[in-house]
């Protein structure tokens, strides 16, 4: 993890910490809670409970098996996150997040993140 993608987490996970003294419920819990059910969907029902990513559903077409799938998405840089959270058009439903929310959401899904657990590593 780059000294500056450090720096930034440990702010947010500052800024975090110190909105959570007047909650409550935990920043944790936030987080999970959020990501369990941030508007009505779940983000575990399709990327999975930790952010794994799953198989949505196969179907035949022409003979020949085909897959949808939703990603991983643990393992993704804050700005990726925010692009996928924001894009439009897709399987992905809109969730009309805040900025607070998306940092929330991110927060949970890296303290999930294996590799990050071991490493303290996401991708670029």
């Amino acid at each position: 993890m780059s000294v500056i993608r450090y720096l930034l987490f440990t702010v947010m996970t500052t800024v975090l910490a110190f909105a959570a003294k007047e909650s409550f419920i935990t920043d944790d819990e936030y987080a999970k809670m959020l990501y369990k059910n941030p508007r009505g969907i779940s983000c575990a029902k399709c990327h999975g409970e930790k952010g794994e990513g799953k198989v949505l559903t196969t179907y035949v077409s022409h003979g020949k098996e085909y897959k949808i799938t939703a990603p991983p998405i643990y393992n993704l840089s804050m700005k990726r996150f925010k692009q996928a959270l924001k894009r439009k058009g897709r399987l992905m439903p809109e969730y009309f997040l805040t900025e607070w929310e998306m940092a929330h959401l991110y927060y949970y899904l890296l303290t999930q993140n294996p590799d990050y657990q071991k490493n303290k590593k996401v991708k670029q």
